[in-house]
């Protein structure tokens, strides 16, 4: 048995290889890192529209009386409130503050038994870890947790251009429907969840449904010009909106507040790991989550040291040249006493130091 053989692979899997993906090991899954290549990719979510598959993420569907009191424990965002078709990014926390995954929680609302329900999309690579947690903690609670990874699709329609091709396809108006909403519709005859949400910086939807009508969506997509993009140009563009990477970018062992998502925390409600959290939003913390740009085209990646007059005070975690701004940035952790804005570094890269600056989040904002 051949090493890729072992790999999982989406439903959209045979689809991506009509499209002559190039394929990387990610998470356990065979997943299509680039198709016509990454700046061309990358360029079409930015100017236009690209699609993605991100079926191996891990789909979640919880009901219970009073879901959002009892999940609302497991995170530092108060979800007490959200409105049903909404959505809240979040993350959950370990005893210690630390993130053991950054998630989307999408609220669906209550039934007449007063029974509310909603869908949870976490990492490919956090999903057994995600799965276990919830469940240790919320099935005492009577929440019910269903599995429906293996059984869904996910596709990411991204850019300004997706709303207008989606939108002819469905008979939901979706101008009226913004950024963090979501809404269930039918596509061939079959359910479709579709969210606009996604993790490109730009307007998009993410699309769960069948693997019949994922396939379905994937051919009329391509008839419509829209350009398939692999994992390569999902990193660049991210990373240029200074989105965090699960795994690189935050981890069990670090808390929002250092993560630079203080703005998900609401001190007026309990939560696991508060203590911790409610501590460094007093104190400070001792490190930060910096955005960089260096000074030329050498690129910062994972692992490379960063430092202030020859000592090392930090790590790059994630690094590349971007395609839109034609700089090399970067995120990396430093000691909170060199994490203003406009301060100098330096990059150690093969053995040699090369000047960088930090720069206020994010590198790029659409207009």
């Amino acid at each position: 048995m051949t090493q890729s053989s072992k790999l999982l692979r989406t439903p959209l899997y045979s689809l991506s290889h009509e499209c002559k993906a190039k394929f990387t090991d990610f998470a356990g899954w065979e997943m299509a890192l680039q198709y016509s290549g990454l700046k061309k990719e990358h360029q079409a979510v930015r100017e236009s529209v690209g699609m993605f598959d991100i079926s191996h993420m891990g789909k979640f569907f919880l009901e219970g009386k009073q879901l959002r009191e009892k999940f609302t424990y497991l995170v530092p965002t108060d979800l007490k409130n959200l409105e049903a078709g909404k959505a809240q990014y979040t993350v959950l926390l370990n005893h210690h503050g630390g993130i053991i995954d950054d998630i989307i929680f999408y609220y669906q609302g209550t039934n007449e038994l007063e029974i509310e329900s909603a869908i949870l999309i976490v990492n490919a690579a956090t999903k057994n870890k995600d799965w276990q947690w919830l469940t240790k903690n919320l099935t005492a609670k009577n929440v019910t947790l269903t599995d429906k990874s293996s059984e869904l699709a996910l596709i990411a329609l991204q850019g300004k251009n997706g709303f207008k091709i989606l939108n002819h396809l469905i008979n939901e108006d979706l101008s009226q429907f913004p950024s963090f909403s979501h809404l269930y519709t039918t596509l061939y005859e079959e359910p479709v969840f579709i969210a606009r949400t996604g993790y490109t910086g730009e307007d998009g939807f993410e699309i769960m449904t069948t693997p019949n009508v994922a396939q379905k969506l994937w051919y009329y997509f391509l008839d419509n010009g829209v350009i398939p993009c692999g994992l390569g140009a999902r990193d660049t563009l991210r990373l240029e909106a200074a989105m965090c990477l699960y795994g690189q970018d935050m981890n069990e062992e670090i808390t929002p507040i250092e993560a630079g998502l203080g703005w998900l925390i609401n001190l007026d409600h309990d939560f696991i790991g508060k203590d911790v959290i409610a501590q460094q939003k007093q104190e400070g913390v001792k490190k930060k989550l910096v955005a960089l740009v260096m000074e030329g085209k050498y690129i910062a990646r994972h692992g490379y040291p960063i430092l202030v007059n020859g000592e090392v005070i930090g790590e790059i975690t994630s690094g590349t040249l971007s395609p839109t701004l034609e700089d090399a940035i970067a995120l990396g952790y430093v000691s909170s006493n060199y994490s203003k804005i406009g301060q100098k570094l330096e990059i150690e890269i093969r053995g040699k130091l090369y000047p960088a600056k930090i720069v206020k989040k994010p590198f790029y904002k659409r207009s």
